[in-house]
């Protein structure tokens, strides 16, 4: 990041206005800019997300100074969750209950989208199981050779990174993410992801009759942060390799003017992977 971003940029991003994040810094101390040497303010990627968790809980009736507290309180938490994390920072998005094969098609569908022609593009994928990813690991090395960076979650036995193929990310069986089924694209030009999230007590049913309370997008600020949450969760395992990466999610998406196109194209693709499903 150069220089950060400044204050109208917040304004944009956030909806709020340039004398409340004045009020707020000098009642609350809120958001807290770096300071250049010239004196102007400068912030990141995360104080949009604080503050437009501050404006949804006080939109919803909290007062302003518990809505401040209680958004600074959950950034400063570690995320264990791809799925809860995206739904507490984007509330707004629609969740559905779908069946697996139906998430495998979405699946396919935007990292074939994504990874068409994309530039820097960074890939997670969350698997639950490593033998989930093993019947898949070709296909995610394939789609490697095309990625800046990609990474996947499951229940490995040890972190390792394979030349030519996915970072391999442990997660315990108590983990969150244990439950958790997500592709997530991110790159100048193109971003798409898809969390799902499998609810109890279906340990004993069928594969083809699991189902998954799912989010999906093309929406490109959302697919940033869920590639911000997911370096976050790698860091413990691969900080040394995300780290440079996290610092270039925290730059403001570039919006290209095209995104209606890519959001049809992708869908367009959704619909016949789900057709043949």
């Amino acid at each position: 990041m150069s220089d950060g971003l400044r204050m109208r940029d917040i304004v944009d991003r956030t909806g709020v206005g340039e004398a409340t994040l004045r009020a707020w810094e000098t009642r609350y101390g809120f958001p807290e800019p770096q300071r250049l040497a010239s004196g102007h303010r400068r912030y990141d990627e995360r104080d949009v997300e604080v503050i437009r968790q501050a404006v949804r809980l006080r939109d919803g009736g909290v007062p302003v100074k518990d809505a401040i507290e209680r958004a600074r309180r959950g950034a400063d938490a570690a995320p264990g969750s791809i799925y809860a994390e995206l739904r507490r920072r984007r509330p707004e998005l629609q969740v559905n209950l779908l069946p697996k094969r139906s998430l495998i098609a979405i699946s396919r569908a935007i990292e074939d989208e994504s990874a068409y022609g994309a530039r820097d593009l960074l890939l997670f994928g969350a698997f639950q199981r490593e033998r989930h990813y093993r019947a898949s690991e070709a296909r995610w090395r394939e789609l490697a050779r095309a990625c800046e960076l990609a990474c996947v979650f499951a229940d490995f036995t040890a972190p390792r990174r394979p030349r030519g193929a996915p970072i391999e990310v442990p997660i315990g069986a108590r983990d969150p993410l244990a439950r958790e089924w997500a592709v997530v694209c991110d790159s100048d030009d193109r971003a798409a992801c898809m969390v799902g999230w499998e609810p109890p007590g279906q340990d004993h049913a069928a594969d083809r009759d699991r189902h998954f309370e799912v989010i999906w997008t093309a929406d490109r600020e959302t697919a940033r942060t869920a590639a911000r949450i997911c370096c976050d969760l790698a860091a413990p395992e691969a900080g040394a390799i995300v780290a440079p990466l996290a610092e270039r999610l925290v730059e403001p998406v570039a919006h290209s003017g095209d995104e209606l196109r890519r959001a049809e194209a992708l869908t367009a693709r959704m619909i016949a992977y789900l057709a043949a499903a």
